[in-house]
Order: structure tokens, then C-alpha cells, then sequence
């Protein structure tokens, strides 16, 4: 008889987990409470929403989130076939078109016919002895947190933002430029920009300082993850956090001037047309009263039509190290599998890795095979190595990948070619991992040929 394997949660991780099962012959339930009810922060019905940024960043795979994604194409990630399927110029990142981008995947999962999609909240542990894996995201319903209250103590909490989205035609075109730092894009640049001089930057500050927030109820501890700090939080530690942050000029020419602004606003598209586009680095908790007065003062963006203003939510993580063993099981209910930002990781290709490993393990219990961890010196067993217990570790935190998660290099390796040295030793690592376990290729295995409605999921996007 064929094992079902649940899922809770339709995200990247659970997207992630639920194609791992079915490349092992396993069947599939994945619950998703969309449309029937939404968090603060999801809008679009589809699985694999985007719902902070739409870029998965850096490409080059010398950087470590790069290695990850690389690391994810061997692998047979659906989030990373879904991402370059829909992909939208952003200069050395990788960015996709958010509704196209989930429509991809849910077009993916709802035409396989190993996968049942139940839209209905995740309220009870499914019967039976099988292996569930638990991927519903920084934002899991009440229901959940009540279900994980039965074996974990304690949930950990932080803060995390959405920077606001405008409307390209409300933007004046004539204070813009357009141009990648270093000319690192693809063609003329990807990005627009909008530089600031001393005066303009002195009076935004003020106007963003001044500015008003909204109050957290009393019960909310306010624990930023430094990753995506609020735009007035990095004000508030001086103006060079923001001039030599998400607003330095490093790498921009104003081809007006000739010269390098005091600091830029970079927008980066939102969707194929680029009728959208995303402040990057602008996550904020002000009020939507004072978004529109303080973003307006930026040059180029007088009259900005926004799509979306930045928010504020709770993001929800478990103490992994010490709540989850080595391979995402809940210590106290084994047959539990964390996956994604839940678990502890950051970041969305963080989350499809960590939630395909989740739903990788989880498969191969079900078939009596014993779980496996990526090799330490890859991307991956680095970001799963992160939510094991470490000497030295007082506090647990969300990270995202970094380099600083890895082994140390053998040898003296220069600063410059440490990259490339990652990259090498990762690839080679994994390869031959992968030929040493039971790993089996990801197969599409569509339900039926699809038809052009772009509107129904029976269509893949285009």
C-alpha cells in the first residue's frame, strides 16, 4: 500500500517538501488555508506567494546564497525551476514576477497526480504513524502554534517588514536614472534610481525621524531580525547607516552630474511589464499616513501611486536547537518534519533548501530508509548545520546563509578566491553525496497537457 505523507503549509518549503515526496513514490496531501483564510500579510490564493521581496538575490555562485541556488538546481528544486521560469531583470540578483511566480508552482503541484491540495487549515496531527512535515511559515495560524504548544515549551518571535511597491507611470522620469552599481546588469541596468544631494537626503532623514510609527500592542516584544531592519530603526543609528546601506551610491553615476549622489533609492521591478516597482530596502513600520508623506519627499517620486505600503508582522521560529534533531524532527514527536522558516532559516531560498531536506527525510523514513544531511561544506548542510546546538551559542537566531556557517577552508586560501573555493569544493561535496544515497531525479509528471487559459491552473504561466 502506498504511504501518505501531509503537509502542512503551501509555501516555497512545503512546495519544496511535497515535490520530494512524489519523486519517491510517495503520495501527498498538502493543506493550504488559502483562500478560506489568509494571514495579515498573504494576499494571493496560489501557493508559493512571495510575500516580502521578489528577489531571491544574488546569482553568482561565489557568493554563498548563490552556491545555494546552484546547490538547488542539482537537486531538482521546483522553487528554483518556477523562479527562472518567470524570471524579471534585477542587475546580479535573481527576481520573478511574484504572480506569475506562484502560479507557476501552483500549476506544478496541482497537476501532479501524486498531490491532493486541501484548502483547509492544518488543525490536527493526520492519523496513523506516517511521517508529516510541518512547513506553515513565519506566520502560522493559531491553530498550529496550539498543535506545536503540545510538545514545544516555547516559540520564539521577531519582527520582520515589507518595503512599499509604486506604480512606474506615477513616477517622474526626468529625476530618475537607470543603471546597475558598476554596470554589473544586464543591458542599460535594471534598476531605477533616484539620487539624492546632501540637502534632499538631510531632508528626508528628518522627515522619515519625525515620522510616526505604529505602536506595538503591549504584549509584542519588538525583535527585529538585523537582516531586514526597518528603514527608520537603521535612521535612527545615524545617517551613515543608511548611506552606507540600503541607500549607499557605491558603484551609481548620476549621467546628469557626472558625479556619485550623496545617496540613491533604488526601485527594483515587480513583474515582467514593469508597471511595479519595489523600494529595496525600504521595509518600515510607519503609518500609512506617514509612508505617503515621507517617501514622497524622495526625488522622482513626488506623486507616487502606491501599490502596496510597507507593513509589519510577526514572524514565528522555533528554538531549533532545542526543539528539533539533526534532521527537522521535533525531538518530543519524531514523526514531525519542520520545514522552512519555521525551523529557524531566513530567506526564501533558505527555505525551499531547508524545507526540501525536510520533506527529503520525511520521505525516506516513510520508506523505511534511514534520514541523511547534506555534506557540512555545502550550502545546504551549512544552512542545516545552523539549527544544530553549538558551543558557545547563548541565543538562537534566524540566519540566512553566509559563509561564516561553513567549515573553515583547508590551507591558506586568499580573501579574493574564497569564493571560487567554496563553489568548487561544494559542488564536488555534493555530487558525490548524492551518488552515495538514494536520491531519486524529480519528475514532472503533469496530470494532463496544458491547456493556454493563463487563469486556470490547469495552464502553466507564461
Amino acid at each position: 500500500m502506498r504511504k501518505t505523507i501531509h503537509i502542512a503549509g503551501g509555501g516555497l518549503a512545503g512546495s519544496e517538501a511535497a515535490m520530494r515526496a512524489v519523486a519517491h513514490g510517495l503520495s501527498v496531501v498538502l493543506w493550504e488555508m488559502k483562500p478560506k483564510r489568509f494571514s495579515p500579510a498573504h494576499k494571493n490564493p496560489d501557493l508559493g506567494e512571495l510575500v516580502c521581496s521578489n528577489s531571491f538575490r544574488s546569482r553568482d555562485p561565489e557568493s554563498a546564497v548563490g552556491l545555494l541556488k546552484l546547490e538547488l538546481g542539482i537537486l531538482g528544486s521546483v522553487v528554483m525551476e518556477a523562479a527562472l521560469e518567470t524570471r524579471v531583470p534585477a542587475g546580479k540578483a535573481l527576481a520573478a514576477d511574484r504572480e506569475l511566480f506562484s502560479r507557476a508552482i501552483t500549476w506544478k503541484l496541482s497537476n501532479h497526480p501524486d498531490i491532493e491540495i486541501r484548502r483547509e487549515e492544518f488543525a490536527e496531527w493526520p492519523e496513523g504513524d506516517d511521517p508529516a512535515v510541518l512547513a506553515t511559515g513565519p506566520l502560522s495560524s493559531d491553530a498550529v502554534i496550539s498543535l506545536l504548544g503540545e510538545f514545544v515549551p516555547e516559540n520564539l518571535f521577531f519582527y520582520d517588514a515589507l518595503a512599499p511597491i509604486v506604480t512606474r507611470d506615477s513616477l517622474n522620469a526626468e529625476k530618475l536614472f537607470v543603471a546597475d552599481r558598476y554596470g554589473e546588469g544586464e543591458g542599460e541596468g535594471d534598476y531605477l534610481n533616484a539620487p539624492m544631494n546632501d540637502e534632499e537626503f538631510d531632508r528626508f532623514l528628518k522627515a522619515l525621524l519625525d515620522a510616526d510609527q505604529l505602536t506595538p500592542r503591549p504584549f509584542e516584544e519588538v525583535k527585529y531580525f538585523e537582516g531586514c531592519l526597518p528603514i527608520e530603526v537603521m535612521a535612527r543609528r545615524g545617517p551613515n547607516t543608511l548611506a552606507f546601506g540600503p541607500m549607499k551610491p557605491v558603484g551609481l553615476v548620476d549621467p546628469r552630474t557626472g558625479k556619485t549622489p550623496r545617496a540613491v533609492v533604488q526601485l527594483r521591478r515587480e513583474n515582467k511589464e514593469g508597471s511595479t516597482w519595489n523600494m529595496v530596502g525600504f521595509q518600515t513600520r510607519l503609518t500609512i499616513p506617514s509612508q505617503s508623506k515621507v517617501f514622497r519627499t524622495v526625488p522622482g517620486l513626488e506623486n507616487a501611486e502606491f501599490v502596496r505600503f510597507g507593513a509589519i508582522h510577526r514572524n514565528t521560529y522555533l528554538n531549533a536547537p532545542e526543539v528539533l534533531d539533526p534532521f527537522q524532527r521535533l525531538k518530543a514527536y519524531p514523526r514531525v518534519f519542520v520545514g522552512g522558516q519555521l525551523s529557524g532559516v531566513e530567506g526564501y531560498v533558505e527555505s525551499a533548501a531547508q524545507g526540501l531536506w525536510a520533506g527529503e527525510n520525511a520521505s525516506r523514513v516513510a520508506k523505511n530508509l534511514p534520514p541523511v544531511l547534506p555534506p557540512p561544506d555545502t550550502a545546504s548542510g551549512a544552512l542545516l548545520n545552523h539549527l544544530r546546538p553549538r558551543e558557545g551559542r547563548k541565543v538562537f537566531e534566524p540566519s540566512n546563509v553566509n559563509f561564516g556557517l561553513f567549515p573553515p577552508l583547508p590551507g591558506k586560501v586568499p580573501k579574493k578566491d574564497r569564493g571560487a573555493a567554496r563553489l568548487e569544493i561544494a559542488v564536488r561535496s555534493l555530487k558525490t553525496f548524492l551518488e552515495s544515497v538514494d536520491y531519486p531525479a524529480r519528475g514532472s509528471n503533469p496530470r494532463r497537457d496544458p491547456e493556454p487559459d493563463r487563469d486556470s491552473t490547469d495552464a502553466p504561466p507564461r
